[in-house]
Parts: structure tokens; sequence; C-alpha cells
């Protein structure tokens, strides 16, 4: 079965992820700041990533953890969005085992949670990964 990785990536040239945090009311679950490098040897990062995870399975089967974030929260999200202070994206990474199980192919998103995304600004974004076949 393939598998779903879902979370919410808040991007911002300008914002600490301590600023984006006081302005969401909440905190990520991962975070890191303008500057910091992924390794000793990699440039300085030029933007803070700040990330709210929504966990793995079917992104149909997280949609009621994005809803219970709440309406605020996405509205925060959307002002940040607004002022042009970050950019909002849902991410969905799915890794498909088998292309010709049914099960695995689609995804279908609901209304509320398209009305949260539209609230909060937030793009969405789907990453597939497929196995090589020789």
């Amino acid at each position: 079965m393939s598998a779903f990785h879902v979370y919410l990536r808040v991007v911002s040239d300008t914002l600490r992820p301590e600023e984006i945090s006081a302005r969401l009311g909440a905190r990520p679950d991962e975070a890191t700041p303008i500057g910091s490098r992924r390794h000793p040897q990699s440039p300085p990062r030029s933007h803070t990533t700040w990330i709210r995870e929504a966990g793995r399975g079917r992104p149909e089967d997280l949609e009621p953890v994005i809803l219970a974030w709440g309406a605020e929260f996405a509205a925060a999200l959307g002002r940040l969005a607004d002022l042009d202070e970050a950019m909002v994206c849902l991410q969905i990474v799915q890794s498909v085992d088998d292309p010709e199980d049914p099960q695995q192919l689609g995804i279908a998103l609901s209304a509320p949670l398209l009305a949260w995304l539209a609230t909060a600004r937030a793009a969405l974004d789907v990453d597939q990964y497929l196995p090589i076949r020789d």
C-alpha cells in the first residue's frame, strides 16, 4: 500500500520561526531559520521554514486533523500570506508501491478542507514517487 506524508509548510524570507509562531498562535513541529545550514558545507538558508505535521496516512483520513487546527489558525495563515510575509502550502507526499493498484491512485479533498485551504491562502503541492521499473 502506498504511503502518504501530509504537512503544512510556511516559508518566509523575512520572519524568524518564533515570529511565525507568535503570529499564528501555534508552535511548529519543525522549523529551520534563515541562515541555518543543512550541512556545515551547505550555503546558509535564504528563508525560514515552519512546519506543522498532519501525519501519515491517506489525505482523506487526515482531513479531520487539519480541520481541527481551526478557522482562526487558517485565518492567521491567510493574513501572513496576504501581507506577502510568507508562502503557505499543504504538502502531500506519496510513495506509490504498485501503480497498477487502483487503491493507490487518486487523492480526494473535501469541500471543507478546500475552504480551509482557501482561508489559509494555502497552495497545494502533491509530490508522487513511483517505483522505477526496468
